[in-house]
């Protein structure tokens, strides 16, 4: 994957799959450090699970024998300096924590988060996501939270002229940080 952006919707589609009702997604950048978090309170994995869940042949899926999100994220990490964590229970849920050296040349640019923020909430409008972006110059956080209780009960974050607002509101805050 050639963004950031991308990997952060592939690992969010998978805790989306998972069940979670919850979703945050954190982006940190300081001092030459891109820290990415993916966080849900999903199914969680088992300890055997997860101690093979970066190998590119374990999948949950049934469709292919093949799981590759996980594997291009530590990949793209490794190269730049960083790393992957995860840490996951069965139950509770999952935390997917990338690092990048952002002044290395092999670290992919961010991408575009407002356009994949926007994306993850209207393909699964009934889960909440929270997603904060943190940089030296400032932060902004937009929570589902906060928009259902402007919007009311009626208007379904999946409508798009939600989606439009919420990928412009985004990319405006994204601009300012």
């Amino acid at each position: 994957m050639k963004e950031l952006s991308l990997h952060i919707l592939d690992i969010a589609q998978n805790s989306i799959a998972a069940g979670c009702t919850l979703l945050e997604l954190s982006l940190t950048e300081r001092e030459g450090l891109l820290t990415q978090v993916i966080a849900d309170d999903g199914r969680g994995m088992s300890p055997d699970f997860l101690a093979a869940v970066t190998d590119p042949f374990t999948t949950t899926r049934t469709t292919r024998k093949i799981g590759l999100g996980l594997p291009l994220l530590r990949l793209a990490a490794e190269q730049t300096g960083g790393g992957l964590s995860i840490g996951s229970t069965v139950g509770v849920g999952t935390t997917v924590t990338a690092c990048f050296r952002t002044d290395h040349i092999d670290c992919p640019p961010l991408g575009d988060m407002a356009g994949t923020v926007a994306a993850l909430v209207q393909g699964a409008p009934g889960i909440e996501t929270v997603y904060t972006h943190s940089t030296g110059r400032g932060a902004f956080t937009f929570d589902t939270r906060e928009i259902r209780a402007v919007l009311g009960p009626d208007v379904s974050l999946a409508e798009p002229e939600v989606f439009r607002w919420m990928r412009e509101y985004i990319g405006e805050q994204e601009e300012t940080i």
